[in-house]
């Protein structure tokens, strides 16, 4: 017999584990220097979301400039910002939605909706960035979008993976509550002469 389950109540807390794994790439793509750094030695250029930062080749000391002056720059933060917070939002509604007895499906195909908005703000702040700084910061060397801006790319890869899990839910509300038998599927005799 094999038994087939799509979803199994004790396995409720993945989707919030989910998005717990999409808020701490999110902070390391907030907070973290890489975004764009120079590729190869002499390493003259790193950029965060908030600042670009150049020295000379044989400087020690980074100088740096605020991406805050300039309106993309300002754009994108605030549109990731935005996201961001609304993923930790949606994270607080799943972890209590997950934790009532009897689920509110359509609570959680909410949250879903809510997962595609912060998708939308997130993707609309990671392709402003490149495209403008790119245009209006001068590049020294060769440079490369690094491990800082694809932790953002990451969390916002998870969050449209979850996005789709939480509005496909409630089609399986059944199983996930436990409310039916799993469906099991026998072979006749004839096919399986080993199961005699």
């Amino acid at each position: 017999m094999v038994v087939c389950g799509l979803a199994c109540w004790r396995c409720r807390w993945l989707l919030p584990l989910l998005l717990g794994l999409a808020i701490i790439m999110g902070i390391i793509a907030l907070a973290g220097r890489g975004w764009l750094e120079s590729e190869s030695e002499p390493y003259v250029q790193q950029a965060s979301l908030w600042e670009s930062c150049t020295r000379g080749e044989e400087d020690l000391n980074w100088s740096c400039e605020s991406l805050m002056d300039y309106g993309w720059g300002r754009a994108a933060a605030a549109t990731y910002l935005v996201g961001f917070v609304i993923l930790v939002i949606c994270f607080a509604l799943a972890v209590i939605a997950f934790s009532i007895e009897i689920l509110r499906f359509n609570f959680v195909r909410g949250i879903g909706g809510l997962l595609f908005v912060v998708a939308a703000f997130q993707i609309i702040g990671l392709v402003i960035y490149p495209v403008k700084f790119t245009e209006d910061i001068p590049l020294t060397g060769d440079n490369m979008f690094s491990w800082a801006y694809g932790f953002g790319w990451a969390s916002t890869v998870v969050v449209i993976g979850c996005a789709f899990f939480f509005c496909c839910l409630p089609n399986w509300e059944d199983e996930v509550l436990g409310n039916i038998k799993p469906t099991g599927y026998y072979s006749s005799p004839e096919r399986a002469p080993y199961l005699n």
